[in-house]
């Protein structure tokens, strides 16, 4: 295998493997009775899209799209897979041979930019959750689950970099 494509998987894997680990950690929080994301609302969100609406006054009302429940899970899996790419980018591909936490979890806990100021307001909720009841507890919940994204990233890239020595 190349050194692009091996980048390439190695990208993949870690990305897949830090979005399995916040699932893990989504389905733990839903068991113990607290609100997880619906992963339909991503896909009825982005499969406006195609019909040139990109934000919602609130995304439950709107129009069901056919196989958005799929289509919101291939989202979330994309978009774990890209900002595994982002952090390759940024802490450099040597990274994912020899993973240290730091620069994982940095980027975990930033990339809750996107929910926060894109998601959140295109469906309706406001930025960082501003127009629903309980704003500040769902700005604490988005910044722990993407801490744990981060954490899992760093994990995928541990376990994998062991694997492949």
């Amino acid at each position: 295998m190349n050194t692009l494509t091996s980048g390439a998987a190695h990208i993949l894997l870690i990305g897949v493997g830090a979005t399995a680990v916040m699932d893990a950690w989504l389905l733990l929080l839903q068991r113990l009775g607290v609100p997880a994301l619906n992963f339909a609302m991503i896909g009825r969100w982005v499969g406006h899209w195609r019909r040139g609406t990109w934000h919602h006054d609130a995304i439950a009302k709107a129009a069901p799209v056919r196989g958005e429940l799929a289509l919101g899970w291939l989202v979330h899996y994309a978009t774990g897979i890209a900002f595994a790419a982002l952090l390759a980018g940024i802490a450099g591909m040597q990274w994912m041979h020899q993973p240290t936490l730091l620069p994982a979890l940095c980027l975990g806990i930033g990339t809750v930019a996107a929910p926060w100021l894109v998601m959140q307001p295109a469906m309706g909720a406001g930025i960082a959750s501003s127009r629903t009841a309980t704003p500040v507890k769902n700005q604490l919940r988005s910044l722990a689950n993407h801490s744990i994204f981060g954490f899992g990233l760093y994990l995928a890239a541990v376990f994998l970099a062991r694997i492949s020595q």
